[in-house]
């Protein structure tokens, strides 16, 4: 029969050298109590313990047995395999969510930290001490307000050409409304994602963007539209005139952080879902990010402060077809 190896620290040992004493004559209870900094009432149960199990019954019944929340081992080797294979450079959030998408392995964050750790795997993303600033509050509904933007980076890898991401955020729920990626940066990027957006959700009320001549027109205004106060317009600008919808211009990239941050988060995540996939064309970026919008949404997405949207319907009488187009 094997014999049980029980580890004692140097708390126990105090415990049951005091307790014994008790027992001897040497320590009244009393001073038993205040030595060990419990009742007295505790110190009786102490004393009748040790005389029933001995000095093993001073010891938490727990003691060297594992844990019944602690993770399987086959799940834990599981997922190491991973970490090790497919997720070396993934954050440990996406690959909890990972995880749990893809294997059905459902584990707390600080679990896969641990696991992580064990295999001396640290995380990619570095997490940088937020500077004190005060943030503007969002807006408070649906549509009220869409910051957009492009970032050109290079999404495939190497695996295909370098895209830009075109993508419109909204500000009050952080949702990404729609994105398409394109060769470059260009109005008709610009005019395909809101096109989208206006059949699927409405006209938003405003659109929140940096000064590029996409935008607003480099050409100066003439003495009839000084006169009259109107500003030249780009193609994506007449658009937005057509349409109603307000342009404001950012003038700085700090100023559009929300969706600075949208883009940081789709460098990570989204650069890894086209790896997955095996995403090497314009075509193929173009079908993975359809499939990832919903995922991101409700993953990141949060419920604005108004439950009712603020987006507009179509006007009547305007052909989208017209709309959305360049005119010359």
């Amino acid at each position: 029969m094997d014999e049980k190896v029980v580890t004692m620290a140097q708390k126990d040992l105090l415990r049951i050298s005091v307790i014994g004493r008790v027992i001897a004559g040497t320590t009244s209870a009393k001073e038993a109590a205040n030595a060990q900094g419990v009742s007295l009432r505790q110190i009786r149960r102490q004393i009748r313990t040790f005389r029933e199990k001995g000095a093993e019954g001073l010891i938490h019944g727990n003691r060297g047995c594992a844990s019944l929340r602690r993770t399987p081992e086959t799940v834990r080797s599981q997922v190491h395999k991973l970490m090790k294979e497919r997720y070396a450079d993934y954050n440990t959030s996406h690959i909890r969510d990972e995880l749990a998408r893809e294997h059905n392995i459902h584990l707390s964050y600080a679990t896969v930290a641990r696991l992580r750790a064990e295999l001396d795997q640290p995380s990619p993303r570095k997490h940088r001490v937020r500077q004190h600033r005060q943030r503007r509050e969002r807006a408070e509904r649906e549509g009220q307000f869409v910051q957009v933007d492009g970032s050109d980076h290079n999404w495939l890898e190497g695996r295909g050409p370098r895209l830009t991401l075109i993508a419109f955020v909204d500000d009050a729920t952080g949702k990404l409304l729609g994105g398409v990626f394109r060769d470059e940066e260009d109005a008709m990027g610009y005019m395909q994602v809101l096109d989208a957006i206006c059949r699927t959700y409405g006209l938003p009320q405003t659109l929140y963007s940096d000064r590029h001549t996409i935008f607003q027109s480099p050409k100066k205004a003439t003495l009839e539209q000084k006169l009259s106060g109107e500003q030249p317009l780009s193609h994506f600008g007449r658009t937005l005139h057509r349409l109603g919808i307000v342009r404001i211009a950012a003038q700085s990239p700090q100023a559009k952080g929300r969706v600075e941050r949208v883009f940081g988060t789709l460098q990570d995540r989204l650069v890894k879902e086209l790896r997955s996939c095996g995403a090497c064309s314009l075509e193929d970026a173009n079908r993975v990010l359809g499939e990832y919008i919903p995922r991101h949404n409700q993953r990141f997405g949060r419920a604005p402060a108004d439950s009712e949207a603020a987006f507009s319907p179509w006007p009547v009488g305007l052909s989208p077809e017209h709309v959305f187009a360049c005119h010359y």
